[in-house]
C-alpha cells in the first residue's frame, strides 16, 4: 500500500520521486564515519571487563615473543661459551627450559584470554547493535524509506554493516594491541642486547615490507577485476536463471550457455595474470628477505670479530628487531578493519539516533473506549517527503460515516491511496487534520489505531512462510478454528484445502507459488481474522482477471458488511452499490454522491465522464477477448486443480506443523529444510581431477614448483644454524671465510625462491582457473536442463543459485590446485627437515618427531573448534 501511495506523489511530479536525492546523500555519506570509541556504544560493564581481560592478555601474549628471543639468545650464549664445560652447560639448559615452560604457561593463558575475551565481547556488542539497528528501522514512518533507504539498504546494513563493525571491535583489536606490544617489546629487548645490529635490523624491514605490499597491492588490484569481470559474466547467468521460463519458450539455453562462456573469457585470462603475481610477489617477497638476512648476518658477524657483541646477542637483537618491526606492519593491517567498521557504524548508528516524525511506540497516546469508526478529513493539506514541493491535497476535506462504503476514485496521481496512506497514518498531514470519531488520530496510540484498521492492497504482501502464519499475522493468538473460519468466509479454505499440505504450505518468497487471486483471499482472510472495525481496499481487485476478481469481490463484500469502508477504486463497475462515491482531481473532492446521482449530472460530472472513459476502453477491447476468452474457459477450468496442484508439489518439504494448545492456541512446530540430511560427497575429488585432465602438463610443472618451494624453510634452517655456530669461532678469519660463504648462500636462497614459487603459482593457477571455468559452464549447463518447477523450490531461486554458481565453482579451485600445491610444499618441507635433522643429531630430532603429533592435534581442534563456532 505503501508502494502505491507513493505512486500518487510520484505520478504527480513525474518519475523521479524523492530516490535521486536520497541516492545522492547517500553517496555523499560513503566516507563519513564515527569515532572509534563510538562503535562500543553498546558495551555493558561485562563488556568493559571482558574488553580489559582480553586487553591485559593481548599485551602478555605479544610481549612474549622478544621475551622467547631473549631467552633464546641466553641459551645460544650457554651452549657457545660453555663447550668445554658440560657441566656448566647442562646447568645452563635445564634453568633456561624452564624458563620456556613458564613462558608457554603465560601464553597459554593470555592467548586465550586475548583471543576468547574479544571474540565473545565483539559477538555481544553486535547482537545488541543488531537489536537496536532492526528496532529502530521499525520504528521509523514510512517517509523515512520514502527518502533515506532503500530495502536493500537495510538488509545489507544487518547482514554486512554490523559484520564489519563486529570485525573492528572484536578479535581485531586484540590482535592490533598484541602486535603493538610485541613492537614496543621487540625494539626494547633488541636495542638493549645489540644496538647496532637492532637498528640495522629495523633499516632492512622496509624493503621487505616495500616488496610485501606491492606484492598486495598488485594481487588486490587483479583479484578485484576478476571479480569485477565475472560480476558481468554473473549478471548474464543470473538474467537467464531469473528468466528461465522465457529461456526455456525461446529454446535459448544454448545461447545463454555460450554468452556466458565467452563472458568468463575474460575472467580466465586474469586469473592467469594473478598467479604470475602471486608466484612473483611471494617469490621477490622472500627473496628480498633472504638478501637482506645476508646483510644483516654479514655485519653481525664483524661485530662478534670486533668484540662489539656475542653470538646470542647478535641473535636476540636480530629477530627482536625483525619481529617487532614487521609487527608494526601487522598491526596496521588491522586499520583497514577499524576504517571500514568505522564508515559501517555510522551508517548504523545514524539510523539508531534518528527520531522519527511519527513516534510508534507512544504508550501515552488515547485508546477510544469505543470505536464507532466515522472518518474526516478536515481542510487537510499533504505532499510526500520525497517531494515536499508538490502538494498531493490542498484544504482537502472529506467525511466517510461509521458503518458505510464510500469509495474513492479519480485518475492516476489524483491522491486516492494517499488517503488510505493518511487514515493509517504511514503519514502525517502538512496542515489539517484526520480524525477517527472526532479525535484526531496524532493523539491516539498508533498500535492501537493500527489495530482497529484493515487493509487489503492491490498486491497483497505475503512473507515466504506457510498460509497459516501469514494468516495469523492479522491475530497472532488466534486458535485454528478463528484461522479456518476466515478462510473460509474469504473464499480461500476451499484451495488451500487442496493442496498437499494444506495450511502448512509454504507461499515462496512473495507468495511466487499462489496465483494472484489465491494470495488475495489469503490477505482478506487475514483481515477478517483482525476483525477491524475500519477496512482500507486499495484497489484490492484491480490487478486480478475476471474470474480471481469475482471470488474475491465476493469476500470482499462479507468483510465489508458493518464496516467503515474505504475502497480506491480504478474499475468503476465495482462500485456501484457502495453508499457514497467521492471524486478526487488535483488534491480536490470535486462530487461525491451514489452512482446513479452522479451519473444524473450527465456530461458535465466528472465521475460521468470517467464511466464513459472506462467503458468506451472495455468495449474497444471486448471484441477481440472474449473469443480468446471462450476457447479458453475449458482448458482453463480443466487445469486448474492440475496447475494448483503442481504449485505446491514443488514445496511439499518445505512446510510446517502446527498444534493447538489447552486454550486453543496455536503452536508452531517447524518441519523445514532445517531436517533435510545430506549425504557427504564421495569420490568427488577424483572426478574433479579427471575433469582437469587438459592441464595436468601444467600441473607437473607447478608440482616441480612446490617441490622446490618447500627446500627453502629447510635450507634457511640449515644455514641459521651453521651461521650461529660461525658466531663461536676462535679463528677470526675462519669466521669471516664461513661467514662470506653463507651470506652468498642466502643471496643465491634469494634467487632461487623467485623461480621457485613463480613455477608453483603460475602453473597451478593456470591448473585452477581452468577448472573453474569448465564447472562453471558444467553447472549452468546443468541449471538450464532442469525442469521449471525446480527453480519454484525456495533453495533454488536465482539469487541462490547465481551464487552458488560464483561462489561454489570458485571454491573446485581452492579444493584442487592450490591444494595440490599446498600440499606438496609442505610435505616436501617437512620430510627434508626430518631427513636433515636426523642426520645431522638423530637423537634431537627423534624428540621433536615425538612432540609433532601433539602440534597436530591442537592445530586440528583449533580447525574443529572454528568450523563448529561458524
Amino acid at each position: 500500500m505503501a508502494e502505491s501511495a507513493a505512486a500518487d506523489g510520484k505520478a504527480a511530479n513525474g518519475a523521479g520521486g524523492g530516490g535521486g536525492d536520497a541516492a545522492g546523500d547517500g553517496k555523499k555519506r560513503v566516507d563519513q564515519a564515527v569515532a572509534f570509541h563510538e562503535l562500543f556504544w553498546f558495551a555493558d560493564k561485562w563488556d568493559l571487563m571482558l574488553m580489559a581481560a582480553g586487553s591485559l592478555g593481548a599485551l602478555a601474549h605479544g610481549a612474549a615473543m622478544p621475551l622467547f628471543f631473549l631467552l633464546f639468545g641466553d641459551l645460544i650464549n650457554g651452549f657457545g661459551k660453555n663447550q668445554t664445560d658440560l657441566r656448566t652447560m647442562t646447568d645452563e639448559v635445564a634453568k633456561y627450559a624452564l624458563y620456556f615452560v613458564y613462558l608457554g604457561l603465560v601464553v597459554c593463558v593470555s592467548s586465550y584470554a586475548e583471543i576468547a575475551c574479544w571474540m565473545y565481547t565483539g559477538e555481544r556488542q553486535v547482537i545488541a547493535l543488531r537489536k537496536a539497528y532492526l528496532d529502530a528501522v521499525l520504528r521509523q514512518d514510512v517517509g523515512f524509506f520514502d527518502t533515506d533507504a532503500r530495502t536493500g539498504d537495510i538488509v545489507f546494513g544487518v547482514s554486512t554493516d554490523t559484520l564489519l563493525v563486529q570485525d573492528a571491535i572484536g578479535e581485531k583489536v586484540g590482535n592490533f594491541i598484541h602486535y603493538i606490544a610485541t613492537f614496543l617489546a621487540g625494539l626494547v629487548v633488541g636495542f638493549v642486547a645489540a644496538w647496532r645490529l637492532a637498528l640495522l635490523s629495523v633499516a632492512v624491514i622496509p624493503a621487505i615490507a616495500f616488496a610485501g605490499g606491492l606484492y598486495a597491492y598488485t594481487l588486490t588490484g587483479l583479484t578485484s577485476k576478476s571479480r569485477e569481470s565475472y560480476a558481468n559474466a554473473g549478471v548474464v547467468a543470473e538474467q537467464a536463471i531469473a528468466q528461465v521460463r522465457t529461456v526455456y519458450s525461446f529454446v535459448g539455453e544454448s545461447k545463454a550457455l555460450n554468452s556466458y562462456s565467452e563472458a568468463i573469457q575474460n575472467t580466465l585470462k586474469l586469473g592467469y595474470k594473478a598467479g604470475m603475481a602471486k608466484g612473483l610477489g611471494i617469490g621477490c617477497t622472500y627473496g628480498i628477505a633472504c638478501m637482506s638476512w645476508a646483510l644483516v648476518f654479514w655485519y653481525a658477524g664483524v661485530f662478534i670479530r670486533n668484540g662489539q657483541t656475542d653470538g646470542g646477542n647478535a641473535f636476540t637483537a636480530i629477530f627482536s628487531a625483525i619481529v617487532g618491526g614487521m609487527s608494526l606492519g601487522q598491526a596496521f593491517s588491522n586499520l583497514g578493519a577499524f576504517s571500514k567498521g568505522k564508515i559501517a557504524g555510522y551508517k548504523l548508528l545514524e539510523v539508531i539516533r534518528q527520531k522519527p516524525s511519527i513516534v510508534n511506540d507512544h504508550k501515552d497516546g488515547k485508546w477510544l473506549a469505543e470505536v464507532h469508526g466515522n472518518i474526516e478529513f478536515k481542510e487537510v493539506t499533504f505532499s510526500y517527503p520525497s517531494r515536499p514541493d508538490v502538494m498531493i491535497f490542498r484544504d482537502f476535506s472529506l467525511f466517510f460515516p461509521a458503518g458505510k462504503t464510500v469509495a474513492v476514485v479519480g485518475g492516476s496521481g489524483s491522491g486516492k491511496s494517499t488517503v488510505v496512506a493518511l487514515i493509517e497514518r504511514f503519514y502525517d498531514p502538512n496542515e489539517g487534520q484526520v480524525l477517527l470519531d472526532n479525535v484526531d488520530i496524532k493523539t491516539l496510540q498508533l498500535r492501537w489505531l493500527r489495530d482497529q484498521i484493515g487493509l487489503v492492497n492491490q498486491e497483497p504482501a505475503l512473507f515466504a512462510t506457510t498460509i497459516l502464519e501469514n494468516i495469523l499475522y492479522g491475530k497472532p493468538d488466534a486458535t485454528i478454528a478463528e484461522v479456518e473460519a476466515a478462510a473460509t468466509a474469504s473464499n480461500a479454505h476451499s484451495f488451500i484445502s487442496l493442496l498437499p499440505n494444506g495450511y502448512n504450505t509454504m507461499v515462496g518468497e512473495r507468495g511466487i507459488q499462489l496465483s494472484g487471486g489465491q494470495k488475495q483471499r489469503i490477505a482478506i482472510a487475514r483481515a477478517m481474522l483482525k476483525n477491524p472495525k475500519i477496512l482500507l481496499l486499495d484497489e484490492a481487485t484491480s490487478a486480478l482477471d475476471a474470474d480471481s476478481e469475482s471470488i474475491v469481490q465476493e469476500a470482499l463484500d462479507r468483510l465489508m458488511v458493518g464496516r467503515t469502508t474505504v475502497v480506491v477504486a480504478h474499475r468503476l463497475f465495482t462500485i456501484r452499490n457502495v453508499n457514497m462515491i467521492a471524486v478526487i482531481q488535483q488534491g480536490q473532492v470535486v462530487e461525491t454522491g451514489t452512482h446513479d446521482e452522479l451519473l444524473a449530472k450527465g456530461s458535465t460530472g466528472a465521475y460521468a465522464s470517467l464511466v464513459r472513459f472506462q467503458e468506451s476502453t472495455w468495449n474497444r477491447d471486448l471484441g477481440g477477448a472474449s473469443t480468446r476468452r471462450s476457447r479458453s474457459m475449458h482448458l482453463t477450468s480443466s487445469l486448474s486443480t492440475k496447475s494448483l496442484s503442481l504449485r505446491s508439489g514443488s514445496l511439499r518439504n518445505l512446510s510446517y506443523q502446527y498444534s493447538t494448545g489447552a486454550d486453543g492456541r496455536i503452536e508452531m512446530i517447524s518441519n523445514a529444510d532445517n531436517d533435510r540430511k545430506y549425504p557427504a560427497p564421495r569420490g568427488y575429488f577424483l572426478k574433479l581431477l579427471k575433469l582437469n585432465a587438459p592441464e595436468w602438463p601444467y600441473a607437473v610443472l607447478g608440482a616441480i614448483g612446490s617441490v622446490l618451494s618447500g627446500f627453502i624453510g629447510p635450507t634457511f634452517a640449515i644455514v641459521m644454524g651453521e651461521m650461529l655456530d660461525v658466531f663461536y669461532y676462535r679463528d677470526p678469519n675462519e669466521m669471516e671465510k664461513k661467514t662470506k660463504l653463507y651470506v652468498f648462500i642466502y643471496i643465491g636462497t634469494g634467487i632461487y625462491a623467485v623461480v621457485a614459487y613463480l613455477v608453483q603459482h603460475y602453473f597451478f593457477s593456470i591448473m585452477g582457473e581452468n577448472l573453474t571455468t569448465r564447472v562453471r559452464r558444467m553447472m549452468l549447463s546443468a541449471i538450464l536442463r532442469n525442469e521449471v518447477g525446480w527453480f519454484d523450490e525456495e533453495e533454488n531461486n536465482s539469487s541462490l543459485v547465481a551464487a552458488r554458481l560464483a561462489v561454489d565453482a570458485a571454491d573446485v579451485k581452492s579444493a584442487i590446485a592450490e591444494r595440490i600445491s599446498v600440499i606438496l610444499q609442505n610435505m616436501t618441507s617437512l620430510m627434508t627437515s626430518f631427513v636433515v635433522g636426523f642426520i645431522i643429531e638423530w637423537r634431537v630430532a627423534l624428540l621433536i618427531l615425538a612432540t609433532f603429533p601433539l602440534l597436530v592435534l591442537a592445530n586440528f581442534a583449533q580447525v574443529i573448534s572454528w568450523s563448529t563456532l561458524q
